[in-house]
């Protein structure tokens, strides 16, 4: 299994430089393959894998620009490696065509490889390939038994720092036994986080909205101000530190609620959604839909269910959870606008309640099934 661990780090002046280069350098080797690429595209020539893309950067591409030398050479390999999970994602038609890195992305980042002990987290200091000891907010240490892969240096947009240390271990994880009753089923809600099969809410405080009055005055300041200007460069760190503020908000209460449900549950059953179809201006909620981060809670969720020997179960996508009576089976037509599901049968509940009592009971099924 693979861990990160992401250390605050506090570059020298000298560092930061080197780091500025590092960053551009990336960018500039991962330009250069995709306009070599989609030239070759172009002609009907052969693509170039990564391999032949990383010797010809060794002892071509080096050869010409000296300077790319002076930057880490497994950032430049990951950069070449990076470009190409992109063009297999595009020939597997999951995602679009690769894109040119812009220099004014308002987040950088390079990732390098671990070898003969160029990486290391040290008390308070972090070494890395070529920058040597940068200091660090060191708040916990890996097993001494998890090996250390690779490192990922990013600069957000704020101008802060980041190391993320990646660690592989092998966890002997035994699967636990699935009690019925501790079975739960979460039913998505745009206002707030899920509705439990149990009945209870789980409300999300909404912190981009909280924060909206004070980002809106922020960037009504920016526009005030002359374009590229110093004064401008600040304001535009004050407004990615409200942004910032918001999101590490979410974060921290999605961590917190994620521990909670894998501590308290062996089965968590949920619907395959698509969050990016939910956020679509035309359903009216996207602002709701980015803010309340239920893809980051399912990701948390899972590795932490995994880490216990539990499971998460995502039902079919085109399940009609909130069609269907959880005591009859009987479906029936359901606007949005309509909050409360009242049957033939008798039955009568919160539209939510319902879907999330049949996400359960589904995702138990093939649980079963699946046993």
């Amino acid at each position: 299994m693979n861990r990160a661990y992401k250390y605050r780090v506090y570059p020298t002046v000298e560092q930061e430089q080197l780091l500025t280069d590092t960053f551009g350098s990336c960018r500039f080797v991962y330009n250069h393959y995709l306009a070599l690429q989609s030239e070759n595209y172009q002609q009907g020539k052969a693509y170039r894998n990564k391999t032949a893309c990383n010797n010809d950067c060794n002892r071509i591409l080096k050869q010409e620009q000296p300077w790319l030398k002076q930057v880490d050479k497994f950032a430049l390999t990951n950069a070449i490696y990076a470009l190409d999970s992109a063009y297999q994602r595009f020939f597997r038609r999951q995602g679009g065509y690769p894109r040119f890195k812009s220099r004014h992305h308002s987040r950088m980042s390079y990732t390098t490889n671990y070898t003969n002990g160029n990486i290391a987290v040290l008390a308070g200091e972090i070494k890395l390939p070529k920058l040597g000891k940068v200091g660090a907010v060191v708040h916990r240490r890996a097993p001494e038994d998890w090996r250390l892969k690779q490192a990922t240096v990013s600069r957000e947009s704020d101008g802060s720092y980041y190391v993320s240390v990646l660690y592989e271990y092998e966890a002997a994880i035994m699967p636990q036994a699935v009690n019925p009753e501790q079975v739960i089923g979460l039913d998505y809600k745009s206002d707030g986080l899920y509705m439990d099969s149990d009945g209870r809410c789980c409300g999300m405080p909404h912190y981009y909205r909280k924060n909206q009055k004070k980002l809106t005055k922020a960037q009504r300041k920016l526009k005030a101000k002359q374009l590229q200007s110093v004064n401008y460069r600040k304001q535009q760190k004050k407004i990615a530190r409200i942004a910032k503020k918001a999101a590490n908000q979410r974060k921290d209460y999605l961590h917190k609620k994620s521990t909670e449900t894998a501590n308290r549950y062996d089965l968590v059953c949920v619907e395959d959604l698509s969050l990016r179809a939910l956020a679509n201006r035309g359903f009216g909620n996207g602002k709701a839909t980015m803010d309340n981060g239920y893809g980051s809670f399912l990701t948390m969720l899972k590795y932490k269910l995994e880490e216990r020997g539990k499971r998460l179960i995502r039902i079919e996508k085109w399940y009609a959870s909130s069609k269907t009576c959880s005591c009859c089976g009987a479906v029936k037509m359901m606007p949005l606008s309509v909050r409360r599901y009242e049957c033939n049968c008798g039955m009568s509940m919160d539209r939510d309640l319902n879907a999330a009592i049949n996400i359960r009971n589904r995702g138990y099924e093939i649980y079963l099934k699946a046993a």
